[in-house]
Order: structure tokens, then C-alpha cells, then sequence
């Protein structure tokens, strides 16, 4: 007779089609779901990304009691005392667990008595990317990349680039198009009596705005989202990809990362759907290798190197200690931009990578904000975050903290790059072209102060010889000086 086992699923492991549960025996193993109250109650989650964790839970939960699998579905003071639920009800059951993404994570469950097997939810092993690229002091995204792309077959032909050229973001750079949107309205999912029991449970004092369908919550939904991501919104994607609108806050964006950081898609199915898109001559090659550059390069690149080295935490580079400023919790902000982007979050937690990287995270870059800070802001607020996303991705590319190990360079950006992107500066009451005085633009004042500040910091790095160049050159440095201390002084009193 089989052994049966008791699979424990957490709330970014949703889908039945990888790990323990695409291998479970409906006769003999049983499925523990456990909502943690200690962890909903740890932080300010935005009230979007607590509900679709939640609802997530629930809803898998539902359908694998529909199928005839014996679940046991828990709100417990914390996992531990979910788990020794769980021991309790079956003792003879060994515990065992998809291992979570991140490496406390590991540690916890492993401590709790839990066996892990491998995490299926990605394409790249990291101890098969440390294999490969372990020796190498640095591994660029770029060649990376081409390693995915060569060993997946995808946007290949004849062992080549598809029209043969590895990387076409040149393409992909145009600000926002005219008339401010660019492609379909978003996929919305219906919300039903499980959404419903959701929210009435959820903390009143939450943050931000209540869901509205955007973010899929069971695996039918997510696949819906795939489907519409690739017919309707791919096509429309590349060009504008790096734009940024007041109005339309996902333009062509297929809203992804959501579903595939639960758990609920895959990056091999999305991968072979653009591919096939592509190979049907429904999308332009451009659109089909800007999104296939960020599911199979950055997305796995950001994992590895989550795992390949484990001092995220620790990093802080530019010794930056300024705390998180206050417009983040408030929302406000006379900064347009910064004011779309807060509104965003607000209203969907989510904003595409652009006002992630050159809005919210080189305003904390150039403001010298603890990285740590505007990590544990943006885990709480954003329905796509995660440990692994998040600490490479802030703590390395926005923020510069980790010595240049991710990013080439530290992206600083003032006003003129977000005035070419955007409509933000329209009406703004800081103009991107001054530098000083009580109307100029502070990401254009603080961008050159923070070239003044890490000349030292910035010297080795050969990517940013002309900036620093120019910095040194300006003949109104003094002046910049001391508008950036105004700046500051603003940012941290919340009156910027």
C-alpha cells in the first residue's frame, strides 16, 4: 500500500501544474493550506496584494476539494502552529513542501520538520547557474540571456538570433505614442463569493485601493490572462514598452508577473506562447523579443542572482541611510511623475518597470534612501513582490547599493529622460530643464548633485566617465549644491 504524504502549499506556489501537487495521489495524500496571521498582520500589506494571496489560497483550496482531494485549509497563529496542525490530524503523513523562494524561508520550514523538494516554478537551477557562471566575477543579463534563449529554442532559427540579432531594445525606446494609451484596456477577472469572504476578513486599516478583477487569482484566471496578454496585448507591446502615462497605467504591459510569482503560469508556457506568436506572424519580432528578454532573462537572471549572492540585505554600497520619504505613504507629491506612480500603486498595486526604476527607485537612489527601506515598501505594496524579486532588483539595479555586481551603471535619470517618456511634465509645476531655483525639477537638481556627491564612488566605472565629466564642469555646481539641500530638506519633510 502507498505512503501517503501531506503536501503543504504556500500562497506563491498556487499552481497544480508543477511540484507536489501535479504528482499527488488523490487515495492517499492530503493538502495543508495555511493562512498565517502573524504574517498578515507583520506588515501594511496594500489591500490588492494580501486579497489575491488570500483569495488564491482559497479558491485552490475549493477546487482541490471539488476534485475529491482532502484538504485541510487553516487561519492559525503562524505556520508553525499550522503544521503541527497538520502533524496532528495525520502523524503518519510526512510533511512535505514545493521549497519556498526565498532562503529564510528554507531555513524556516526545514526547521519545522518540512521536506522540500526542488522549486519547478522557474526555468534555471541556481546551482546550474552557478555551474555555469560561477566562475565569473560578473555575469551580464546580456549573456545570460543568449544562454536561455539557445538552450530553449526560442525566437531561434538554424541555431541563430530570429532576424539575427540577440537583443532589439534599440527598437523599443519610443516615448508615449500620441493620444497617451497604447493598446487594449486590461483582462478583468469577475470577483465571486470566495473575493467576497476575502475582504470582509482583511484588516480595515489597510492601504490602497480594493481589487477590482486585474490580478488573477486561480490557474483558469491566470491562463485567461496569458491568452489575452499574447493575442490582444503583444502586439501593441514593444515600441512603447519604456513609456509612461498619467492615464493609462499598464499602456501595453501583459500584467504577468503576478500569476507567474504566485505560482499560477509558468515562464516555459509564456516563452513557448510568444514564441508561437511570433512564428505565426501575429507579433512584430521587436514585441516578441522585448517581452520573451524580460521572462526568460531578467525574471531567471534576478532569481540566480538572488541565490548566487546572499549579502542583499547587507548591501549598501553608496551608504545611504536616508529614511523612506513620507510622499510613499501618503501619496503626496507636487512631482507629477511621482505622483502617477504612487497613484498607481494606490490604485492597482502595481506600476510597470519604468516608474520603478527611473520615478520611484532614482528618486531614492539620487536621495540617498536606505535600501532596505524602499525594499520593505515595495514588498508590502506591490502585488507581484517577493524577497527574490525585490532585493536584487532594488538593492542592485535601482539603487546601486551593491557596487555595480547587477547593474552596469547606476540609473540616475533627471527630468528631461522622464519628460522624453512621459507626459508627467506637462502642468508639472517643476520644469525638467532647471536645475536651480524654487520651480526646478528635483530629479533634475539631485541628479546632478549625486554626480557631484559619488565622484569618488563612480570614478572606476567607465560607463559614467562623461557624467562625472560633466558634473565637474558645471558652472553653477555651487547653486545646484544648495538647491539640493533645499530638495532634500523638502523630500523629508513631505512637502516636495
Amino acid at each position: 500500500m502507498a505512503t501517503g504524504r501531506t503536501i503543504l502549499v504556500l500562497a506563491d506556489q498556487l499552481g497544480r501544474h508543477v511540484g507536489p501537487l501535479s504528482r499527488i495521489d488523490p487515495s492517499v495524500d492530503s493538502v495543508v493550506l495555511i493562512e498565517s496571521e502573524r504574517l498578515i498582520a507583520q506588515r501594511p500589506w496594500h489591500r490588492q496584494r494580501l486579497h489575491a494571496l488570500l483569495s488564491g489560497v482559497r479558491h485552490l483550496a475549493a477546487e482541490l476539494e471539488a476534485d475529491g482531494i482532502e484538504v485541510l485549509h487553516l487561519r492559525s497563529v503562524d505556520m508553525a502552529s499550522g503544521i503541527t496542525e497538520a502533524t496532528t490530524r495525520w502523524p503518519d503523513r510526512p510533511i512535505v513542501a514545493m521549497a519556498p523562494s526565498t532562503s529564510a524561508g528554507r531555513r524556516h520550514l526545514a526547521k519545522l520538520g518540512v521536506i522540500l523538494d526542488p522549486d519547478e516554478r522557474f526555468l534555471t537551477d541556481p546551482d546550474d547557474f552557478a555551474q555555469r557562471f560561477g566562475g565569473e566575477r560578473r555575469t551580464t543579463m546580456e549573456t545570460f540571456y543568449r544562454w536561455q534563449r539557445t538552450r530553449g529554442g526560442w525566437l531561434m532559427e538554424s541555431g541563430q538570433p530570429a532576424g539575427g540579432q540577440w537583443n532589439l531594445d534599440a527598437e523599443n525606446r519610443k516615448g508615449l505614442a500620441r493620444g497617451g494609451s497604447v493598446g487594449p484596456d486590461p483582462l478583468r477577472h469577475e470577483l465571486d463569493a470566495i473575493d467576497a469572504a476575502v475582504l470582509a476578513d482583511l484588516p480595515t486599516d489597510l492601504p490602497g485601493a480594493p481589487p477590482t478583477g486585474l490580478w488573477p487569482v486561480t490557474r483558469s484566471q491566470a491562463l485567461a490572462q496569458l491568452d489575452h496578454a499574447i493575442d490582444k496585448v503583444l502586439p501593441h507591446f514593444g515600441p512603447h514598452e519604456d513609456a509612461m502615462s498619467s492615464d493609462d497605467f499598464s499602456l501595453a504591459h501583459t500584467l504577468l508577473a503576478a500569476p507567474l510569482n504566485m505560482g499560477l503560469l509558468h515562464p516555459r508556457e509564456v516563452a513557448d506562447r510568444i514564441d508561437a506568436a511570433w512564428r505565426a506572424g501575429g507579433v512584430p519580432l521587436s514585441s516578441a523579443e522585448g517581452l520573451l528578454r524580460q521572462v526568460i532573462g531578467w525574471r531567471e537572471f534576478v532569481w540566480c542572482q538572488y541565490w548566487a549572492r546572499p549579502g542583499w540585505r547587507d548591501a549598501n554600497g553608496l551608504g545611504a541611510t536616508r529614511p523612506l520619504p513620507p510622499a510613499f505613504t501618503t501619496g503626496q507629491t507636487d512631482m507629477a511623475c511621482l505622483s502617477a506612480s504612487l497613484r498607481s500603486v494606490e490604485e492597482h498595486a502595481w506600476t510597470h518597470h519604468i516608474p520603478r526604476l527611473i520615478v520611484i527607485g532614482a528618486l531614492c537612489l539620487m536621495a540617498g534612501v536606505d535600501p532596505q527601506g524602499l525594499v520593505d515598501w515595495m514588498r508590502t505594496r506591490f502585488v507581484d513582490a517577493a524577497d527574490w524579486v525585490m532585493q536584487p532588483n532594488v538593492v542592485g539595479m535601482a539603487l546601486y547599493a551593491d557596487g555595480g555586481l547587477l547593474a552596469t551603471k547606476p540609473y540616475a535619470a533627471g527630468g528631461a529622460y522622464i519628460s522624453k517618456m512621459s507626459d508627467h511634465c506637462r502642468g508639472c509645476r517643476y520644469d525638467p530643464k532647471q536645475r536651480t531655483g524654487p520651480t526646478a525639477c528635483p530629479y533634475t537638481t539631485l541628479y546632478w548633485d549625486f554626480l557631484d556627491r559619488h565622484q569618488d564612488d563612480l570614478a572606476g566605472n567607465h560607463r559614467m566617465s562623461r557624467q562625472l565629466a560633466a558634473a565637474r564642469q558645471r558652472p553653477d555646481l555651487a547653486e545646484i549644491r544648495l538647491r539640493a539641500t533645499e530638495v532634500l530638506a523638502a523630500l523629508d519633510e513631505g512637502t516636495l
